[in-house]
């Protein structure tokens, strides 16, 4: 479904800061799955989404996306293909608009443009359908002003957005990190049950350690613009956070000692 081969992406080639933000990475994810991208700051993990959402061309390499290498195509051909959620709750959505004119924007954004009625009962009624699955009472606020919702309930409509539209691959770039605990266990909760609901492949880039665990199949360490570690669904089952911190510390420790 989603393999990225051989990416490459060096910033500020041949100056003082030269940053090699990829250097040669390798990812495959099947249909269907649900993989995590771990990694310290800087590691390369927003730069590969960029890589693959076509907000940043890559030096090298190549991106194939159900079979289809998307590559040289632009961000605006990707999004009929890709979908992504950011990290920062305003940024998915349009603060002055309702919830349900955002749900129309997202939906015609991959569509043909057409002269067709814009939020008609049936779409309405759509949208509600599509709301009920977070179990956030959204559903019953269509006609509610989204810069009257809270940032979970915002992120959690920006991932209803992403969603609806049936998109090969979803990326969540650390999609929780700006809510609270609390907040953040309730957007993955709705974030599962979306996935689930919509039976899509997820990347999805995140800090939380026990998230990593908790959520998908499968693991990727990145460091050093390089996936370091996969850790499979049968190496997952009994995984702890201090685990996964060795597993980590352990791999980049002997990269750093092979270097």
């Amino acid at each position: 479904m989603l393999e990225v081969r051989n990416a490459r992406k060096v910033f500020y080639r041949g100056k003082p800061d030269e940053k090699i933000a990829l250097n040669d990475l390798n990812l495959k994810l099947g249909t269907g799955e649900f993989g995590i991208i771990i990694g310290t700051n800087g590691a390369g993990k927003s730069t590969m989404l960029n890589a693959i959402s076509g907000a940043l061309a890559l030096d090298s390499g190549s991106v194939v996306v159900g079979h289809e290498d998307v590559t040289d195509l632009p961000v605006h051909k990707r999004a009929q293909r890709i979908t992504r959620v950011f990290q920062d709750p305003m940024k998915g959505t349009a603060a002055s608009m309702t919830i349900a004119e955002n749900m129309l924007l997202a939906e015609l954004r991959v569509q043909k443009r057409t002269l067709r009625p814009g939020l008609t009962a049936a779409r309405r009624a759509l949208y509600k359908e599509r709301l009920s699955v977070l179990g956030l009472g959204l559903e019953d606020r269509l006609d509610a002003r989204v810069d009257l919702l809270s940032g979970g309930q915002r992120q959690s409509l920006s991932l209803v957005m992403a969603v609806s539209t049936s998109p090969q691959l979803l990326l969540l770039d650390e999609h929780t990190a700006a809510l609270d605990p609390r907040t953040a266990d309730l957007v993955m909760a709705a974030t599962v049950k979306a996935v689930e609901a919509f039976q899509l492949t997820v990347l999805m880039v995140t800090h939380n350690m026990q998230h990593a665990i908790d959520f998908g199949h499968r693991v990727f360490m990145v460091d050093a613009g390089r996936v370091k570690l996969e850790i499979g669904p049968e190496e997952k089952k009994g995984l702890t956070v201090p685990d996964l911190i060795s597993h980590f510390s352990t791999k980049s420790d002997r990269m750093l000692l092979a270097s």
